[in-house]
């Protein structure tokens, strides 16, 4: 693959790559147009692997958070084209790395003496390189070590990045007045904390002690005296990305016994740590050759404030949703309905939310949950569509919901495609024998 020797960091430079990439979306749809004559029937699926190429090759030379956008968008399986969720799954750990002399000077920026004087051998050329940071094997006294590098510049375009895609965003998902500014500020400083590894060693360390306890599921140590807050420093993990794994023969039992864990762990942080690892894609996590789940990165963590714990796991119990003054009053706790809502919004969106959690809320309801039940998906790809066609939604206000929604539904969503992609039948409330180990 190639390598890349320079990454654009000013504003001016990646506005410039980002523009280039909506042209060559402009031409594709002129060629959609004719297509639609002459080959109605692929014309529409034809378009979308074109733009999902461009677009993706346009943010792979950009890195950070512009692919780290990307990234997000390939866990939202029945919410995108499936060749945009193609395309942009290679975000999680397949992306043009840096050349060796720029790794080299990243070295000497950030810890002061080259790769090379540190280790006992470095690989200059990375095993894996993804949107923020690409990965490097390395030796130091008979330990096989991973060294994560982040990219130049990432940190410092992290604000201009979303500026640009600020206008994108609001048209798409119809947000409207001052109030959506909320979710981009959150975005901003969840980006800011994944480039920050000075925290996310502070974090992996927190989290994975807390942790440790769970059965089937492993953790690397981490070195902070080799890492600095632009590199990190862990042991080498053995094992299959989980995305390879569910592409294997594995039997049922093992995709249980993968999912059970990844559930307990998910649920154990949610509800007793009341913070989350909250980038649940299958880059973040191996099977080691034991049938072990093994957690590697730890950038992305949401804190759970009690004031939107409390009422958001109210509102999954069936009793609240099927008691509509109770639903109504969670409703307006987490902000989905508003004080400024017309009558006319309020039913609307009162309606539409009790529809979707209805279905996202079942597993949460059941001893057992089998996700690997289609019909289920099913139903989630309907309203989906629905949801998507639905010409009322788009002359609604879409400011809907506490600012903590995108990274705890982000979360969520992307543990039920880990488990559906396992076949996993778990048991739900398995974790709870992990809250008290003592």
């Amino acid at each position: 693959m190639k390598t890349l020797d320079k990454i654009p960091t000013s504003k001016l430079e990646r506005a410039t790559k980002l523009v280039g990439t909506g042209a060559k979306i402009g031409v594709n749809y002129l060629k959609y147009y004719g297509d639609k004559i002459v080959d109605p029937k692929n014309a529409k699926e034809k378009l979308d692997e074109n733009n999902a190429s461009d677009i993706y090759d346009g943010l792979k030379q950009l890195k950070g958070s512009a692919l780290k956008v990307a990234q997000m968008l390939s866990m939202e399986k029945n919410l995108l084209p499936n060749a945009y969720v193609e395309k942009f799954s290679l975000a999680q750990f397949s992306v043009p790395p840096l050349s060796a002399p720029l790794v080299r000077k990243t070295f000497k920026r950030y810890l002061g003496k080259y790769p090379e004087e540190i280790f006992d051998s470095f690989t200059p050329n990375s095993i894996n390189a993804a949107s923020i940071g690409q990965v490097h094997q390395a030796v130091k006294d008979g330990k096989k070590l991973a060294v994560k590098i982040q990219y130049p510049g990432v940190a410092n375009s992290i604000s201009s990045d979303l500026a640009l895609v600020k206008p994108i965003a609001i048209k798409m998902f119809n947000l409207k007045g001052k109030d959506s500014e909320k979710y981009f500020k959150e975005i901003e400083g969840k980006l800011l904390e994944e480039t920050d590894y000075d925290l996310e060693i502070a974090q992996s360390q927190e989290i994975t002690e807390a942790c440790d306890h769970i059965n089937g599921l492993k953790f690397p140590k981490y070195y902070p005296e080799l890492s600095s807050e632009r590199i990190i420093t862990m042991d080498w993990m053995q094992g299959m990305h989980l995305s390879e794994f569910t592409n294997t023969s594995f039997d049922r039992t093992t995709g249980d016994q993968l999912g059970q864990t990844l559930w307990d762990f998910y649920m154990y942080q949610m509800h007793h740590l009341r913070q989350v690892h909250a980038d649940p894609h299958p880059g973040n996590f191996l099977v080691d050759a034991d049938d072990q789940l093994v957690a590697i990165d730890f950038g992305c963590i949401k804190k759970v404030p009690e004031t939107f714990y409390k009422p958001y796991f109210e509102l999954a119990k069936e009793e609240t949703i099927n008691h509509p003054e109770k639903f109504k009053e969670k409703l307006y706790e987490l902000e989905i309905l508003l004080p400024s809502d017309t009558e006319k919004e309020k039913e609307f969106f009162g309606k539409m939310f009790h529809q979707m959690l209805r279905l996202f809320t079942k597993p949460f309801n059941q001893e057992t949950f089998d996700f690997s039940d289609e019909t289920f998906w099913q139903q989630i790809a309907a309203l989906s569509e629905q949801l998507s066609t639905d010409t009322n939604l788009r002359k609604m206000n879409g400011n809907r919901g506490s600012k903590h929604f995108l990274y705890i539904n982000r979360t969520f969503f992307g543990l039920y495609n880990l488990l559906h992609d396992l076949k996993a039948r778990i048991h739900v409330n398995h974790f709870e024998r992990y809250m008290n180990p003592n």
